[in-house]
C-alpha cells in the first residue's frame, strides 16, 4: 500500500533517508536535501510499504504552478524501487493520482534513470496508463539529460581504472600534474571564484548559468551531510578551473564544472575528474556519473567536445527511456508542451542574436 510521507515528522523523514541512501537505485534528485535546494517547487514524497510497514519504494514529486496552465507534478530520476515490481509501481501511481487531485495537476511528468531498452518497465508503466516520449536527442528537449556517461567502479582499483582511460586522457592527467596544477577542496567563500569562472565558461560555451546564491544554497543544504564538494584547480596560486560533485548513497555525480579561458592548455579539467574518481573509489562508490551529453554523436555538433571529453574516461554511454508521463488533462498538457517548445526556440534565437 502507499502513503504520503509526513514532512513534519522527523522519524518518518529519517526512515525515508535511510531507505534512499541504502537503495541501489538511490539518486540525489530524489532526496529531501535536494528538495530544499529547489525552493520554488513544493515537494511531496510517496512511499510504497510492504505488509510490515517497511518502505519498499519511493517517489519524490516536485509540484509547481505554471502560469496559465496550473500545477505540474515533476519527478527527476525516480522512482526508487525494484523497477519490475508491478505492485510497487502501482502503489506509487495511486499516490500520484491522489496528489494530482489535491493540486488539480494537469500532468505527472517523470524522467527516470531507466535505460531505454528496459522492456519490462515499459510494459508495466504502459499498463498503468503512462505515456512514453523517447525521441529527444538534445539537451534542450528535456529537463534532465537523456544521454549520460557512467563509469562503473565496482570491483576495480585506481590503477585498473586509470589504465582503462583512453591514452589521450591519461596523458592529459599526467600533463596537468607535471605542469604543477594543484587540486584543493574549496569552502563556501570559494564559490564566488567558482561562479566567476562559470560566468566565463557560460559566455564561451553559450549556456545559461545559475546565480551565486543558488550555489550557496546548494552548499548550505548539501555539505552538512557530506553530499556536496567544491574542488578547485590552481596554478601558481591562480584558480583556473573547478567542479561540483554530488555524493549520495552509492554514487557520485559530476554536476557542475567551470574552466577559465586562461591556461586551458594545462588540462586542469582532466586532473579534477581523476581526483573525484579516486575519491569515489576510496568511498567504495559503485558508480561515477559524468551526467549529460548530447545524443547527437557527430563531430560537427557543437557539443561533441563534451562527448569526447567524457568518453575518454572509458565511461559507458547510456541512453535513458526519456519522459514517462501521465496526462491528467491531456489537451492542457499538449498546449503546455507546445508553449514550452516555443519558449525554448525563442530563447535560442535570442541567444544567437545577442552574440
Amino acid at each position: 500500500m502507499y502513503k504520503l510521507l509526513d514532512l513534519n515528522k522527523e522519524e518518518q523523514k529519517k526512515e525515508f533517508k535511510e531507505f534512499l541512501e541504502s537503495h541501489p537505485r538511490c539518486n540525489f534528485q530524489q532526496s529531501l536535501e535536494w528538495g530544499e535546494v529547489k525552493t520554488s517547487w513544493v515537494k511531496e514524497v510517496i512511499l510504497s510499504e510492504d505488509s510490515n510497514g517497511k518502505i519498499r519504494g519511493s517517489l519524490t514529486v516536485w509540484i509547481r504552478k505554471m502560469p496559465v496552465f496550473g500545477y505540474m507534478m515533476y519527478v527527476a530520476r525516480g522512482p526508487v524501487c525494484d523497477l519490475h515490481n508491478e505492485d510497487i509501481l502501482k502503489d506509487l501511481k495511486e499516490g500520484a493520482d491522489e496528489l494530482a487531485k489535491k493540486y488539480k495537476a494537469f500532468v505527472l511528468r517523470m524522467e527516470p534513470d531507466v535505460e531505454k531498452d528496459d522492456k519490462e518497465f515499459r510494459e508495466i508503466v504502459s499498463g498503468l496508463g503512462f505515456k512514453i516520449k523517447d525521441d529527444s536527442k538534445d539537451f534542450k528537449d528535456e529537463i534532465q539529460p537523456r544521454f549520460v556517461f557512467q563509469l562503473d567502479l565496482r570491483g576495480k582499483d585506481k590503477d585498473t581504472i586509470f589504465a582503462e582511460f583512453q591514452s589521450k586522457t591519461r596523458y592529459n592527467v599526467r600533463l596537468a600534474t607535471k605542469k604543477g596544477v594543484e587540486i584543493k577542496e574549496g569552502t563556501r567563500d570559494d564559490l564566488k571564484v567558482f561562479h566567476q569562472i562559470m560566468v566565463e565558461t557560460g559566455k564561451r560555451d553559450n549556456f545559461l548559468i545559475r546565480s551565486l546564491s543558488y550555489f550557496e544554497k546548494m552548499y548550505d543544504e548539501l555539505t552538512p551531510g557530506g553530499h556536496m564538494k567544491l574542488l578547485m584547480a590552481y596554478h601558481d596560486g591562480q584558480a583556473i578551473s573547478g567542479i561540483i560533485p554530488i555524493i549520495y548513497g552509492n554514487k557520485t555525480w559530476y554536476l557542475y564544472g567551470a574552466s577559465s579561458n586562461e591556461k586551458r592548455n594545462l588540462m586542469p579539467n582532466y586532473l579534477l575528474q581523476w581526483t573525484m574518481i579516486q575519491e569515489a573509489i576510496d568511498r567504495g562508490d559503485d558508480m561515477y556519473d559524468f551526467r549529460g551529453v548530447s545524443g547527437v554523436v557527430d563531430e560537427n555538433h557543437p557539443q561533441y567536445g563534451l562527448y569526447r571529453f567524457k568518453k575518454g574516461f572509458n565511461a559507458r554511454f547510456v541512453e535513458f527511456i526519456g519522459e514517462v508521463y501521465m496526462p491528467y488533462k491531456p489537451l492542457k498538457y499538449k498546449l503546455y508542451k507546445f508553449a514550452e517548445k516555443s519558449f525554448r526556440t525563442l530563447r535560442g534565437i535570442k541567444k544567437k542574436f545577442m552574440k
